[in-house]
Formats: C-alpha cells, sequence, structure tokens
C-alpha cells in the first residue's frame, strides 16, 4: 500500500496550513481535504467559476512545499497530452544518425532489428506529459483542471491513475508512484461526469462564500482595501448573486477584481464608481447593463 502525503493530521491542521498560505476554507471543505490526503484519494470540487477550486490545488501545493503539476483539459485532449507522448523527431534524428555511421546497415539480423527498434523507445525519447510526471516527480499536487471540458475517452484514461497511482507504458513498463500525487479535479459542470471516475474520489461542491468568510478573503488576499470599502463591496456582490437572472454571477476573483479597482479609483463605493469599474466584476454586456439599472436598490 502506498504511503499518503505527510502533511495536515486533522481537519483544523489543514485550515491553518491553508490560512497560511491565504486561503481561507471552511470545515466542510478542511474535512474533505484532510481525508483525501490521509485515504489517500482524488479529491473532485465542483461548483461555479470562481469559486475557488482551482485555487485550492495551488493553495495546497505551497502549504505543503510540494510541485504543482496542471494538466489543462480542453475538448479533444488525448492520452498523448495528458499521460505521455513519445519524442518522434528525436527517434527520427536517431534513426537518421544509425544510418549515417552504418549501424543501421549492420543490425540487419533478427537480433540486430528488434535491438534497434527497443533503441527507439528509449526513456530519453518519451515525453513526460504532466499525469506520468506527477507520478514520478510525487510528492505532488496534480491539477486536473476542468475535466468537464474533455470527452469520454479521456476520462476512461484516467481511471487506471486515480485507481492505483500507477500508469502502463507498455514499450517501457509501468510506472508507479512511491508517494501519490495528491489529485485534485476540478468541474465546472458543463456536461456530467461518469459515474466510474466519480467513484474514484472524493466529492465535494464549493459553493459561494458566506458574507463574513468573503470579506475575509478579501481583507487576507487584497490587504490595501480598506474594512470599510471590503465590507461594501462583499455586500452588493452577494445581492447581485441573490438576484439572479446574470450570465455569470460574479466569483470570489472578480469581488477581489472590484475591490482592488474601487481602490484605486478611490472616493469608496458611490454608482458612479460602481458604474464605472463594473468591467472588473461583470464580463458580459447583458450583465452589466442588469446591474447599471439595479445599482440604485443595490447599494442601499
Amino acid at each position: 500500500m502506498v504511503a499518503p502525503v505527510a502533511g495536515p493530521t486533522s481537519p483544523a491542521d489543514v485550515v491553518a496550513a491553508l490560512a497560511g498560505v491565504g486561503y481561507l476554507a471552511d470545515d466542510d471543505l478542511a474535512t474533505v481535504t484532510y481525508l483525501a490526503l490521509d485515504l489517500p484519494r482524488p479529491l473532485l470540487l465542483e461548483g461555479e467559476p470562481g469559486t475557488g477550486k482551482t485555487a485550492l490545488a495551488e493553495a495546497l501545493a505551497a502549504a505543503l512545499a510540494v510541485p504543482l503539476v496542471r494538466l489543462q483539459c480542453y475538448e479533444g485532449i488525448d492520452a498523448a497530452q495528458a499521460l505521455y507522448d513519445w519524442d518522434f523527431p528525436r527517434q527520427i534524428l536517431h534513426l537518421r544518425t544509425l544510418e549515417a555511421t552504418g549501424a543501421a546497415r549492420a543490425a540487419t539480423d533478427p537480433a540486430g532489428v528488434e535491438r534497434l527498434e527497443q533503441g527507439l523507445y528509449d526513456e530519453r525519447f518519451l515525453l513526460a506529459r504532466p499525469v506520468l510526471r506527477a507520478l514520478r516527480e510525487s510528492p505532488a499536487v496534480l491539477l486536473v483542471d476542468e475535466v468537464d471540458r474533455a470527452d469520454d475517452e479521456f476520462e476512461a484514461n484516467l481511471l487506471e491513475v486515480l485507481a492505483t497511482y500507477r500508469l502502463s507504458v507498455p514499450e517501457l513498463g509501468t510506472v508507479e508512484a512511491v508517494t501519490p500525487p495528491v489529485v485534485v479535479l476540478t468541474s465546472n459542470r458543463t456536461r456530467e461526469l461518469h459515474d466510474a471516475l466519480k467513484r474514484r474520489c472524493l466529492y465535494h461542491w464549493i459553493d459561494h462564500p458566506t458574507h463574513e468568510r468573503e470579506v475575509a478573503i478579501v481583507r487576507e488576499r487584497a490587504p490595501e482595501v480598506a474594512d470599510a470599502l471590503a465590507a461594501q463591496v462583499v455586500t452588493v456582490v452577494q445581492r447581485i448573486r441573490t438576484d439572479g437572472g446574470l450570465v455569470k454571477p460574479p466569483g470570489v476573483a472578480e469581488t477581489l477584481d472590484w475591490a482592488r479597482a474601487l481602490d484605486r479609483i478611490g472616493g469608496g463605493l458611490d454608482a458612479a464608481t460602481a458604474s464605472a469599474t463594473l468591467g472588473a466584476l461583470v464580463k458580459y454586456r447583458e450583465d452589466g447593463e442588469l446591474v447599471r439599472a439595479s445599482l440604485g436598490r443595490l447599494l442601499g
């Protein structure tokens, strides 16, 4: 049995460790993160964009003082981009070098041909993509970001790694992590993930933070913003989210951007400064028009 990454010994330790690198986790998130570290099991995080899913993986890597290996998923990604690939140009160059030196012509017997073929799949020609890198370099945090953007076949390619923390490379053998990487998968639920993938993970839905927690996040991540302004900004942002009707409700990242923008402009939060800086908070024309029309009520 592989040993987990050495780290926090309780959910409270997780809270403290993450707070030490600027990430404020609530008790539920800290608990599931602790279990993912201790069992060890991959952690699947779902939630609206901007709620801190990717940031958790980055904070974990910083708190554990291990490398962060990021695999950004997209439509059409395959095993060659995620797991490993062979350096085809270098293999061709190797063959041409052998031909130039006469070594290829000399290897005419079956045994020589087999040695020549094996030489093409030497370790030096192997390109380690993020998954293989994480297994080899672990302890590490492997972030599989926006896994919902990939297709079903890609999910199947991940199953072996998530179940066993090993990867089969037919030409070389099996690569197994001595210490399993901390695996964090994120999803914005653009599609439903398969049950086979979910079964291998611990699951947590990250919601938008409470008013108190979001104010604390702004104070932690943007200490230059006055406390009164931070509280005002969070109050307005939470009213915007509650109203609904937006194409994309602002996440915590947008709250931070807006607070910093208002701080740079100066003069506090009023209708004029809110309207002028709204591009830091909402990113769709329809959302901007809707918020501007409601500024009087939102500002109280």
